[in-house]
């Protein structure tokens, strides 16, 4: 049990070091007088953290905050509409669409029907040789 425990840590504690490594390049700090500037460089975002009580807290830069807010109302918004049914709702089909629809369907299969009994009459009259 001993190993089996050891053999995982020795393969997991890797992973979590790769894992770790990731994430410290995903970031960059730099000092802007009392406070950090912390960059995404995944997602360019920018946030502003200051030191509390010895942990770095951060917020998203006023800019950012305005458009992540502007975003959210029009998404609410959206979804206000959505759920009110503001949107046209299709309707189902119409009995005459349905004829329609079914007897393009029929004159497919009988077309394609007839294109089978076409290839079975030609494979009727001039047979493969055997070749066994």
């Amino acid at each position: 049990m001993k190993i089996l425990v050891l053999a995982l840590g020795a393969v997991l504690l890797p992973l979590a070091a790769a894992a770790a490594e990731t994430d410290v390049a995903r970031f960059q700090l730099e000092k802007s007088g009392d406070h950090f500037v912390r960059l995404d460089r995944q997602t360019g975002a920018m946030s502003i953290c200051q030191d509390k009580d010895g942990a770095l807290v951060c917020r998203m830069a006023a800019d950012e905050r305005a458009a992540y807010e502007d975003e959210l109302d029009r998404l609410s918004e959206r979804v206000t509409k959505l759920e009110q049914g503001g949107l046209i709702q299709r309707a189902l089909p119409s009995d005459a669409e349905i004829d329609r629809s079914i007897s393009i369907m029929e004159r497919m299969m009988k077309s394609f029907m007839g294109m089978v009994k076409e290839f079975q009459a030609d494979e009727n009259a001039n047979p493969l040789p055997q070749k066994t």
